[in-house]
């Protein structure tokens, strides 16, 4: 079911990421939401310290002046996400 919510895509990629070890956008992200997700009952491994941010520097890095826009967009996926989670539970 939580596949047809909004984010899932980056949430089940983050929580595969984390599982391997990997840092990456979608690891960050579920680092940053792992509390709430945990909640939910995803079973969230060791989270990334400071993930915000990495998660920021990481856009930073790769779209440059573009990386706020983005992190907020990240951001609210998350959260929507989240809350979309929430309903359904």
């Amino acid at each position: 079911m939580d596949g047809l919510l909004p984010g899932a895509e980056l949430i089940r990629q983050g929580v595969e990421d984390l599982s391997a070890g990997t840092v990456s956008i979608s690891s960050l992200l579920v680092s940053i939401g792992a509390s709430r997700l945990r909640s939910a009952g995803f079973e969230i491994p060791s989270v990334i310290e400071n993930a915000n941010h990495k998660l920021y520097q990481l856009l930073a890095n790769e779209f440059g002046n573009d990386a706020h826009s983005r992190y907020n967009g990240l951001v609210r996926r998350l959260i929507s996400y989240e809350q979309a989670l929430e309903c359904v539970r």
